[in-house]
């Protein structure tokens, strides 16, 4: 199993019993699951580095290579046909950021990485910039976590210090206040959100929180090509002017920033005007 995740780019991987993860589900969860891999009874969970470098833009450092949906999920396939091969009457199912399993509790159980206090698994050497990738299985595996403690320093707290809207708190990460999540809703947005997008040095994402982390400071670069080649650091309402949506999700499909279509993206961009 190590020379299959290895070989799929995977910084690190574990196991986890299904059954550990149900009180993280609600119940749409639970039965978008069983349709997905009826008798599902495993959670396998990899952690992919993305970091690139900080080049100044004014896009987050996750987006600025190729869409990590597409880049885990080719991954991740790979290591299910080998599966499929050694185990043909199981069910093998990739996911990456778009299924019903809660990934940063998979991570938890099968001890892959360590929890943060930015709410994002730690992963030496690559800090936390890594995504998280799921297979579901209806194999019983035996499970290789939980984790055990934390990698923050005692008392640091430079992440939550970082955080411009007060999102990260000791209790976690309110998404609903995250400047992430703010710079990515469509439509008109609130005048404080206005103001937090325009004083921020993103149109989208934020990095703020993990540039604080001190495990972040000295983190290695990503070895996948799909994230240290082709990088889009910025944009410019230059780039986007005349452009129609068709044409936008056309041009840049192959980027993470492109699923909300052009409206976010340039009505921030016009906000720092």
């Amino acid at each position: 199993m190590n020379k299959l995740w290895t070989a799929a780019g995977a910084a690190a991987w574990g196991a986890a019993p299904l059954g550990g993860l149900q009180p993280y589900m609600d119940q749409g969860a639970r039965e978008k699951l069983a349709a997905l891999c009826p008798g599902a009874a495993t959670v396998l969970v990899a952690a992919f580095p993305y970091y690139a470098g900080d080049e100044p833009g004014n896009l987050s450092l996750y987006c600025r290579g190729e869409d990590y949906h597409r880049v885990l999920t080719r991954r991740l396939e790979g290591v299910c046909a080998a599966l499929r091969e050694a185990h043909p009457s199981c069910t093998f199912i990739p996911g990456a950021d778009n299924s019903p399993i809660p990934e940063l509790a998979a991570a938890e159980l099968a001890g892959v990485g360590h929890k943060g206090r930015h709410g994002l698994r730690i992963v030496p050497p690559y800090g936390s910039y890594v995504f998280l990738g799921t297979i579901l299985t209806d194999l019983v595996l035996a499970a290789t976590g939980p984790a055990r403690g934390t990698l923050c320093p005692e008392h640091c707290g430079l992440c939550q210090k970082a955080c411009p809207t007060g999102a990260l708190t000791e209790q976690g990460c309110n998404v609903e206040k995250c400047l992430s999540e703010l710079t990515q809703r469509k439509g008109e947005l609130p005048q404080a959100v206005e103001k937090q997008i325009r004083e921020s040095a993103t149109i989208w994402g934020c990095d703020l929180c993990q540039r604080a982390c001190p495990w972040n400071q000295k983190a290695e670069q990503t070895p996948l090509p799909e994230f240290r080649e082709n990088l889009t650091p910025s944009l410019t309402l230059e780039d986007l002017e005349g452009v129609s949506n068709k044409a936008f999700r056309r041009q840049y499909a192959h980027k993470a920033f492109s699923w909300r279509g052009i409206g976010p993206l340039k009505r921030n961009l016009e906000l720092k005007e």
